[in-house]
């Protein structure tokens, strides 16, 4: 447990993955953790009772729903008496009605216009839109509320992607998701840092997850590991340990940047 003030931190979809990683670094740091779910309730729970120290709870909002995401942001509130770091981690890969996998293929010649335009649009509400309309609804409160002594006014983290910028022919909504998500972070960036908040984004490659479990199995895996000259992908554990590093107090001259973190496996 750190000697640092204890913090109040938001990491959207934190019930697995890189969310849940990043909730439990924040926690064993000493800060309280809302951990938020999208349907996963019994393993955010699982999540939140796996968390060091206390004050953690949980809030389900669908973040495609603007209505919803006023929710979370009026609950994070209430159970940690001010927001001193959002974490917009939440993202998806297709359209939930899509069923299959969650990757959620749409190369163009072999997608129908309706599931095209179904999946730009869920895709765009729930990776872009929602950390948007998140963001507006946790900045402000920062903003109005002061901080506790020795703690920064606002650390606002965006996990992106490298397929921003390496291009994702397969899942193009998902990259173009994510190239907006990087630059509305340096935007605001540019906007907050007057109020004393700094905003940051970190792009990782593929991670070790459920959600990247299509690119590593078998052949394919194997492939998808030798991108990087490591010849492996990333553990949850290291893009936790960056959002970390870009949301400590002392980072606050990071505002605008986005941190490749990818293994040298894609340079810019």
């Amino acid at each position: 447990m750190s000697s640092h003030p204890s913090r109040g931190v938001l990491v959207t979809g934190s019930s697995r993955g890189v969310g849940a990683a990043v909730a439990r670094a924040f926690a064993a740091r000493g800060d309280r953790v809302v951990v938020h779910y999208l349907g996963s309730e019994a393993a955010a729970h699982e999540v939140c009772r796996s968390l060091p120290g206390d004050g953690h709870t949980v809030v389900q909002a669908d973040l495609a729903d603007p209505d919803a995401v006023e929710r979370l942001a009026d609950e994070s509130v209430d159970a940690l008496g001010r927001v001193d770091v959002l974490v917009n981690n939440a993202a998806m890969l297709a359209a939930p009605s899509e069923g299959g996998s969650r990757r959620g293929d749409h190369p163009l010649e072999e997608t129908s216009y309706p599931e095209w335009v179904e999946i730009w649009r869920r895709t765009l509400e729930t990776n872009l839109l929602g950390p948007a309309h998140l963001t507006w609804q946790v900045a402000r409160h920062m903003i109005d509320v002061s901080p506790a002594d020795g703690v920064p006014v606002g650390r606002i983290v965006n996990v992106g992607s490298r397929g921003a910028y390496r291009g994702e022919p397969d899942i193009p909504a998902y990259g173009a998701s994510k190239a907006g998500l990087h630059s509305f972070g340096q935007s605001m960036a540019q906007r907050l840092g007057r109020h004393g908040i700094a905003v940051t984004s970190v792009a990782p490659g593929f991670i070790e997850t459920e959600m990247a479990g299509y690119a590593l199995a078998g052949d394919r895996g194997a492939a998808t590991k030798a991108q990087s000259p490591f010849g492996r992908v990333a553990q949850p554990h290291e893009v936790a340990d960056a959002v970390l590093a870009l949301a400590d107090p002392r980072a606050e001259w990071a505002s605008g940047a986005v941190l490749d973190l990818n293994g040298a496996s894609h340079l810019r």
